[in-house]
């Protein structure tokens, strides 16, 4: 009783914030995501005679809120398929984590897609990115991958992902990297206290069709316009809620004025930057060498991706 699977993190490209049932993370809101490749986590779980319920990320043993949230994804996978053995759960990240590069949207789609192979369940993405969904609601579109959509949805079964495009449609990313912790739970939790909130309740609905149908037609400079302009939206919402987040540091701002710079001289590029201060730079693929020459000349650390694809099992084990 042994699956497992690789799954890629996602940028948000109209984000969600804010969740209207904690427990099930059904959000206020619909959502669209792509996924970034090469970057991605490798989880290998296995259901047996174990003594307790383990998990292991990248060699650190998980405990506490960690383990509860990887605990609450396989206990529904328990559930629906009548499997009542413990498990050990391994898994790997080919990037840095915490760092705003979406992990735990890939560990959560990859855990639930190896566990519903270990409990040898035959479940469309669709239906794993509602399991997902418990441990972060960011995995479901990471579950389904690519041009994403999650859809809110009222009750569990509703709130599931579905994918607009596939990785056929390739768009250039270059990725700031640029470390700050942060607890993105903590933030979901506050919006309600930013006096915008509401104001973006009415604005997203908008700005999600004119995503989804820029995505349908393969326009690059709506997708990334959009995207840039939702992320300027997200954080002024995290940073006049109660807790008052300010997650940007010096070197997010220096890079967001760089880009806008690259535009003033005809370089298409635009910046979406999700909960955290890494920022994404989105262009044409075409584009992503001078780029990326350009973001490094700012002395900052660089990621290069494409659109990666749905998770997917592997034969190939952790343990």
């Amino acid at each position: 009783m042994k699956g497992s699977s690789i799954a890629h993190p996602i940028q948000g490209l109209i984000k969600y914030h804010g969740l209207k049932d904690d427990v099930l993370r059904i959000p206020y809101h619909d959502s669209i995501s792509v996924a970034t490749s090469p970057t991605n986590t490798h989880t290998t779980l296995e259901f047996g005679n174990f003594r307790k319920d383990t998990a292991t990320v990248d060699g650190k043993q998980l405990a506490a809120r960690e383990l509860e949230r990887v605990v609450s994804v396989i206990d529904e996978v328990r559930n629906r398929s009548g499997v009542r053995k413990k498990f050990r759960m391994e898994s790997r990240n080919n990037f840095p984590s915490n760092v705003g590069l979406g992990a735990s949207a890939s560990g959560f789609a990859a855990l639930a897609v190896a566990a519903c192979s270990a409990a040898d369940m035959k479940l469309s993405l669709e239906q794993i990115s509602v399991i997902a969904r418990r441990g972060a609601g960011s995995a479901t579109r990471s579950v389904t991958g690519a041009f994403s959509r999650w859809r809110a949805g009222f009750e569990d079964e509703e709130s599931y992902s579905y994918q607009i495009a596939s990785e056929d449609f390739q768009m250039g990313i270059v990725v700031a990297l640029i470390p700050a912790f942060k607890q993105t739970e903590d933030a979901h939790k506050a919006v309600l206290t930013s006096p915008f909130f509401h104001s973006r309740l009415a604005f997203v609905h908008g700005a999600l069709a004119e995503m989804e149908n820029a995505i349908r037609k393969k326009n690059i400079s709506k997708i990334g316009a959009l995207a840039e302009r939702d992320s300027l939206i997200l954080h002024g919402i995290t940073m006049t809620s109660v807790d008052e987040m300010l997650l940007w540091r010096p070197e997010t701002v220096k890079v967001m004025l760089e880009v806008r710079k690259m535009r003033s001289e005809s370089l298409e590029a635009y910046f979406s930057i999700d909960t955290g201060a890494t920022v994404y730079v989105n262009t044409a693929p075409k584009n992503v060498k001078e780029v990326e020459r350009r973001i490094k000349a700012l002395g900052i650390e660089t990621l290069t991706c494409g659109v990666g694809g749905a998770a997917r099992i592997t034969e190939e084990h952790l343990f």
